[in-house]
């Protein structure tokens, strides 16, 4: 649990998530953990400052992160970790 919006409490879910090549595009990101339900949905949720990147709020659609990395979104929290090299299968959600 986390504290929110007026001290309130907010479940956290984790989920590991493991990207191929050096890096993953945030708003691919959001979409490919299933976050929202499309690119398009993900480029709003960043306008309006809903998502953090490691605890501060990002607003470049197509930040790159990498391994090591978290993101925060509607109550998940997303942790990279580093798959396999470019073009090996593509990313993995564990969580």
């Amino acid at each position: 649990m986390v504290a929110g919006y007026a001290g309130t409490l907010i479940a956290v879910m984790t989920i590991t998530f493991s990207i191929r090549g050096e890096f993953i595009q945030l708003d691919h990101l959001l979409k490919a953990a299933g976050l929202v339900a499309s690119g398009g949905a993900a480029h709003a949720e960043v306008d309006l400052g809903k998502v953090a990147v490691d605890g501060k709020v990002e607003t470049r659609r197509r930040a790159k992160l990498r391994p090591g990395q978290r993101v925060a979104y509607g109550g998940q929290v997303v942790e990279l970790t580093a798959g396999g090299p470019a073009g090996s299968p593509s990313g993995t959600i564990a969580g």
